[in-house]
Order: structure tokens, then sequence, then C-alpha cells
């Protein structure tokens, strides 16, 4: 009898030390005001960041700046800001079982080794061709390519995640690729006065193969959470942030001295059209504007799902070209009005998928606890 009762008080007390570390599959509990709010605010934190780390990618290259491998550190280099969250969120491991912690601490140590690092050199190659994309396309052109990532987030959720296809899913992947095929043929529409067909080209095809480079990074993470990680919660989210990033700034590291990029960054700073100040200032907030996209998408993977999160950042693809037009005065032709429309419609379609998968979850849900509701009321009588 006394040793039932210490197995149920540390059951008891692994599960306490699992809520203090915040599991993110809450989407039974009821959704008061102050979720919303918080939902809201990532979802702004999301959209605000990604765009203005864009318009600021572009304005470094505009402005004199020419190191692919800098404007690819910048965009994982600002992951020590998370740093106090990581702190904050982890779990406290001093009242949870001997065992518990060691099995932990080892499975802990081997993700380290082996998964973290996988995953950041995949973010080093990815971020290189953002960064392609960004040199040799205008950012209006390039911020609609990047809608691609929800046709190719489905295809690799159906392969690795068990992702069923839906008519509208299906509908917004066709309308998606629709959508970056008018861009490809409409090379010959942009300014060509300082980039080649040949390098529009590559900044195209860099920039579809980053997006689908990153929809097989959100698949591999969520497969990652389900067979090998197992525990999905907030420190869970920001550790897969945070160790892939730091191994993502190395790669850019090793990348900048072995391109020989280096050398020119000193002449580049002094040659940079608004100042070296501006320069740095450039450098800087686009490091930071990438990090508060980052704590939207990790706030919204928290507070709602992975899959949202990434809905979610897709939804800056209208958002960047009217920006454009206003700051950098992109071309805003018909075709590539209508590939737009057609991004926004597909966007549209899969988020209005999500709506109804999680109206049916949410009756499964209610009809699975009435029926528990309805056997415990059986036992109590019997």
């Amino acid at each position: 009898m006394e040793e039932a009762q210490t197995v149920e008080l540390q059951t008891r007390v692994v599960g306490q030390n699992q809520d203090e570390d915040i599991p993110f599959t809450n989407q039974s509990q009821p959704k008061h005001y102050k979720w919303w709010i918080r939902v809201i605010s990532y979802i702004l934190f999301l959209i605000s960041g990604q765009s203005a780390a864009i318009l600021l990618g572009r304005l470094y290259f505009d402005k004199g700046g020419n190191s692919k491998w800098m404007a690819t550190f910048v965009q994982s280099a600002g992951f020590p800001i998370l740093l106090p969250f990581l702190f904050y969120f982890s779990p406290l491991a001093k009242s949870v079982p001997v065992s518990v912690t060691s099995f932990a601490r080892r499975s802990k140590i081997s993700t380290l080794v082996f998964l973290y690092p996988a995953f950041g050199l995949l973010l080093t190659g990815d971020n290189l061709m953002y960064s392609y994309g960004l040199l040799y396309l205008p950012v209006s052109t390039y911020s609609l390519l990047c809608a691609t990532q929800l046709a190719f987030n489905a295809v690799f959720s159906f392969f690795l995640n068990s992702q069923k296809f839906s008519p509208f899913i299906l509908n917004s992947v066709i309308l998606l690729t629709i959508s970056a095929s008018l861009l490809a043929v409409n090379s010959d529409s942009e300014n060509a006065s300082t980039v080649s067909k040949g390098k529009y080209v590559i900044g195209f095809l860099c920039t579809v193969g980053a997006s689908a480079t990153y929809s097989l990074y959100l698949s591999l993470v969520q497969l990652s959470f389900e067979k090998v990680i197992k525990r999905e919660t907030f420190s869970a989210i920001l550790d897969m942030q945070i160790y892939p990033s730091f191994v993502a700034t190395c790669g850019c590291v090793v990348g900048l001295f072995a391109s020989g990029e280096w050398r020119s960054l000193s002449k580049e700073m002094k040659e940079y059209k608004e100042g070296k100040v501006s320069y740095m200032m450039t450098l800087i907030f686009t490091a930071v504007t990438w990090q508060v996209a980052s704590i939207g998408l990790l706030g919204l993977i928290f507070e709602v799902s992975s899959l949202f999160s990434n809905v979610i950042s897709t939804l800056t693809s209208p958002v960047v070209p009217i920006l454009a037009v206003i700051f950098f005065h992109d071309k805003m032709d018909g075709i590539k009005a209508m590939a737009m429309v057609l991004a926004i419609w597909g966007f549209l379609s899969y988020i209005y998928q999500q709506y109804l998968d999680d109206s049916k979850s949410k009756v499964k849900k209610k009809m699975k606890a009435n029926s528990n509701e309805a056997s415990l009321g059986l036992t109590g009588q019997v």
C-alpha cells in the first residue's frame, strides 16, 4: 500500500513539473479573452518582424551590401536574445524523481549531439538560398515566391506527418503553384537594368528551393517532437530554435571565412551608401527583427500549432509587396497583382481547411468527454 502511494505521489510530482514546463498541446481548454490577446500579439510579432526583416535584408543589398554570407549570418545570429526565455521556461528538475531526471538528461544530450546540429546545417543552407533570392529578386517577387512554402508543407506533411489531402488543401497547392509560375514567366517585366536574366532565374530557383527546405524543416521538427523528443513543451520549442540557430551561425562564420567574403567587409562598410552607422544598424535590426518573428512563431506554436504558425508566416506574402511598392518603388503590374490575389486565395483556402479540422476535433473531444461521463455515471450506479 505504501509503495502504491509513493508511485502515485511521484506521478503527481512529474505531472506538476510537466505543467510548469507548459505543454502547448492545450487546444481542448476554453479560449478566454487573454488567450486571444496573446495569439493576436504573436501574430503581430510574426507578421511585423518577418516583413521588417525581409525589407531590411533588401535594403542591405540595395545600399551597397553584397555579402551573401553576412546576409545569411544575421538571420540566425540574434538567437542570444531568446536565452532569458529559455532559462525562464526550463522545467525545475529538483522535485522530479532521479530516474526521470537522468533519463531526460541522457535524452537531451543525444538530441544535442545528433538532431540539433543536423537542423542547424539545414537552416544554414536554407538561409543562404533565401539570401540569394533577396539579392537577385525584387522584394515583392521574393515574398510572393515564399508563399509556395504552404504547398511544399502540404506535400511533406502528407509523407512525413500523415497529413491527409482535402479539396481545400489541394486547391491551395494548385493556386500557389500557379502564382509562382506566373512570377517565373514574368521576369521580362522586371527591371533588368541591374539584374540579368540568368541571375533572376538563380534567385527564383533559390527562393523556391529555400521555401521547400523550410517546409521540410518544419515537418521534420514535428516528426522529431513525436518520435525523438517526445515532449511538446515551450522549453522544447525554444531548444529547437536556439541550438540549431547556434549551429547555423557557426556554419555562416565558417562560410564567411571560407568564401573570402570577410576580406571585403571593411570596404563594404566604408562604401555603404548610407554610412557606417547605418550599415551596422541595418545588420543589427535585421538580426533583431528575425528574432521578433521567431518569438511570434514560437508563441503561435505554443498557443495553437506549428501548422498555424506556418500559415500566419505565409500571410506576409501579400503584406511585403505592398510595403515594397511604398519603400522600394517596386513595380506592381497586372501579372504580379494576379499572382498576389492567387496567393491570398490559396492562403484562405488552406486556413479554412484548418478551421474545419479544428471544428471536427472539438466535436470529437466533446463526444468523447460526454461518453466518459456517461460511463462513469453507470459505474457509480453499479
